[in-house]
């Protein structure tokens, strides 16, 4: 092994290299933000508005009082201003991977319209993106298979939005409801009242 193989070696183990930041790409050992845009204004907007900073918490106990759900975010609705750049602190407290991921953001300034932040487990990264000027309701969900159906869903609505999306916990309806219909069949009626009768009969004896 020669010394540039050795060096190139040293270099790709060392702990600079730990943490890569490719672009709008920042990763590491606990997780990654994809499309990271802190200064690149889009369009529509001649400055940065506002600097909004929100902290969001993701896990397990955030869902407790919602039945039949697993995990969601502490908050669900925010609001910003019109070309606001928007300080996002996403703060994981399960063991396992969860996502806050926007769509619907510019496509020449977010790749397939893009901003993401993925943490592994416990933990917390900040990024940041800059919305356009247009009234719009964003939507923001975690990607990991399932957890969007258990719960982790949300929106982001700028300047006056465009309504509320469904199946928001806590603030919209769902698309399509929980439905457990019962098919109570004759032999189901007969079984429940001789169960009924036998209880019956065990109280008089």
């Amino acid at each position: 092994m020669n010394f540039l193989t050795l060096l190139l070696l040293s270099l790709l183990i060392s702990p600079s290299f730990a943490a890569m930041n490719h672009g709008g790409m920042i990763m590491d050992e606990t997780g990654m933000i994809m499309n990271h845009n802190p200064d690149k204004l889009p369009k529509d907007c001649k400055e940065i508005s506002e600097d909004v900073d929100i902290t969001i918490r993701g896990g397990h106990k955030f869902a407790q009082d919602f039945n039949g759900k697993m995990f969601t975010y502490d908050k669900r609705d925010w609001q910003v201003p019109p070309c606001a750049r928007v300080n996002v602190t996403f703060i994981n407290e399960d063991d396992i991977r969860h996502q806050f991921m926007i769509h619907g953001l510019p496509g020449y300034m977010y790749p397939k319209g893009m901003f993401t932040i993925e943490i592994y487990g416990k933990g917390q990264k900040t990024g940041s993106f800059i919305v356009p000027s247009r009234d719009y309701t964003y939507y923001i969900h975690c990607e990991v298979s399932q957890h969007t159906e258990k719960g982790m869903k949300g929106q982001l609505k700028v300047g006056k939005g465009t309504g509320d999306l469904d199946s928001i916990l806590g603030l919209t309806a769902p698309l399509t409801p929980d439905f457990y219909p019962i098919n109570n069949s004759l032999y189901t009626w007969l079984a429940l009242i001789a169960s009924m009768l036998a209880g019956l009969l065990f109280i008089r004896l």
